[in-house]
């Protein structure tokens, strides 16, 4: 002890990391989690507009002959604005939830329902844009040994559309397994 009673800091003490409040983790985690909702919904959002709109005719000098490619003559690219459709609603459904996480933060049990729905919404996210991923490589590519010609040689902004839209719904499945893990931390900090 120094003179008037001051106390000396020993270097133990000094050097300990003060501790971050749960509360205040919990709290940045959850407006994280809402922040990336809404953008796994904005980029699931435009996927399913970008490839629904998706569409192009070929001129010809045939008055009655029209090639044209739309979405919708491929059933794996219908499934895939149904599916990132679906997710949008869900993650839009899912913002006052994420919102009353971010006032309320010891909410476990909705937090759990939000790790089961996330993953469920996750698996047809990712299905749908598997599936198109795939029909886009078979139109820029082709297979020879099934006689599939590439297509995309004469529509171009049908394929550059179609290609495009693969991105916001990859963006979107990179989130939701964010999401997940992030969840399962707040969940683990309880």
């Amino acid at each position: 002890m120094k003179a008037g009673g001051a106390v000396e800091a020993t270097d133990k003490e000094a050097s300990k990391p003060i501790p971050i409040p749960k509360v205040r983790v919990s709290r940045v985690l959850s407006v994280l989690d809402f922040t990336l909702r809404v953008i796994a919904a904005l980029g699931t959002l435009a996927s399913a507009i970008a490839m629904g709109t998706s569409r192009e005719t070929l001129p010809f000098t045939a008055q009655f002959v029209r090639f044209r490619a739309r979405y919708k003559d491929l059933p794996t690219l219908t499934f895939f604005v149904i599916a990132n459709s679906i997710v949008c609603v869900y993650l839009v459904l899912s913002l006052p939830l994420s919102f009353v996480h971010i006032i309320w933060t010891a909410a476990k049990n909705s937090r759990i329902v939000l790790i089961i729905s996330d993953t469920v919404m996750m698996g047809l996210v990712t299905a749908g844009a598997s599936a198109a991923a795939a029909i886009v490589y078979l139109a820029h590519y082709g297979n020879s040994s099934t006689n599939w010609f590439a297509f995309c040689r004469q529509f171009n902004s049908f394929c550059e559309r179609i290609s495009g839209s693969l991105i916001g719904s990859f963006v979107a499945i990179t989130v939701l397994v964010l999401l997940i893990i992030m969840q399962s931390v707040a969940i683990s900090r309880r």
